[in-house]
């Protein structure tokens, strides 16, 4: 019986000090920057439909339309920060002629007129499309033809621009020269400090980091690692260097098992270098969900000074600043 009791307390012991190190129940939330906001691909076209894949074609199935913005685009990028956003994040693609154009899809066949992969075309053909061409909500009628001829950006154009906030890139490509590309061009000077961060194709992700200074970013394997080496260590309050100087984005379901979530999470990450990104619920289809609606943002908690990362900045940047 004594000895039942002997652990017995020492497992209450243990219990309340892991509870002590990882509650933010004693954190100074209003100590934090504020909660901050990801506008995925600007402005854009909601898709529905059928579950996504890669080979889904989110301009056949345009939810109703609510305006006429098209994904990184310009106006649509501008229209992001206007309604609130503090970093767009925008997906980008090397061009035959060694041009790195802001576009989403791999092929063209289903936003444009153009047909093909998008790496196997020059800008000056890519600048010629339509990229309002294939947006329909019925397969029938097309509201968005004509309207976005020759409004493919380029990267290096696009980061010369003055906006009211910084630009995430995605790389769509795993080619490693995608991403020294980039870094050649930041090191001209080239709008280094209009780029928040990088991600996507593991190659060219890090090719960026390791040649650019403060340069953060991450990948699929990357983020794997940090989260792991994190939920095996972070009880102690102890950062692996996997989670140094890199963003960690993480579903709004599965936050609450990191250690010290949601203060104490973002301050030791912070204190590292790091930014949290809190995206919404996992919906299991491998794909990066935003939080997309009052009810879901909601629950993003009081006081998080991380990031939120968001499909309709239209609708949350105004509840985010009802809330600041």
């Amino acid at each position: 019986m004594k000895f039942i009791r002997v652990t017995l307390i020492a497992l209450v012991l243990i219990c309340g000090l892991l509870w002590l190190n990882n509650t933010s129940a004693f954190v100074d939330a209003s100590e934090g920057s504020g909660l901050k906001l990801i506008a995925h691909r600007g402005v854009h076209q909601q898709y529905v439909g059928v579950p996504r894949t890669n080979d889904t074609c989110r301009a056949r199935n345009m939810a109703p339309r609510e305006h006429d913005f098209i994904e990184n685009t310009v106006p649509s990028i501008t229209a992001a920060f206007a309604y609130g956003a503090d970093v767009v994040e925008i997906d980008v693609h090397r061009t035959t002629d060694d041009v790195l154009v802001v576009f989403h899809d791999w092929t063209l066949e289903c936003q444009t007129n153009g047909t093909g992969e998008t790496k196997s075309k020059t800008f000056a053909e890519l600048a010629s499309l339509d990229l309002g061409y294939g947006f329909t909500e019925d397969g029938t009628t097309f509201p968005l033809r004509g309207t976005a001829v020759g409004a493919i950006p380029r990267l290096d154009a696009l980061l010369e621009t003055e906006f009211e906030g910084r630009l995430l890139v995605n790389f769509k490509s795993d080619r490693r020269s995608d991403g020294r590309h980039l870094a050649t061009l930041l090191e001209t000077g080239v709008g280094r400090d209009n780029v928040f961060a990088v991600y996507g194709g593991r190659n060219p992700t890090q090719a960026v980091i390791a040649e650019t200074e403060d340069m953060r970013g991450y990948d699929r394997t990357s983020l794997k690692t940090c989260a792991r080496d994190y939920l095996l260590l972070g009880w102690s309050g102890y950062i692996p260097s996997s989670c140094h100087n890199t963003l960690i984005g993480v579903p709004m379901d599965f936050a609450p098992l990191a250690w010290g979530w949601p203060h104490k999470f973002t301050k030791r990450m912070a204190s590292v270098g790091t930014e949290v990104i809190l995206w919404g619920p996992y919906d299991g289809s491998g794909f990066t969900s935003g939080i997309n609606d009052a009810e879901t943002f909601a629950r993003v908690p009081d006081g998080f000074d991380g990031y939120v990362w968001t499909d309709v900045i239209e609708k949350i940047g105004p509840l985010a600043e009802e809330r600041r």
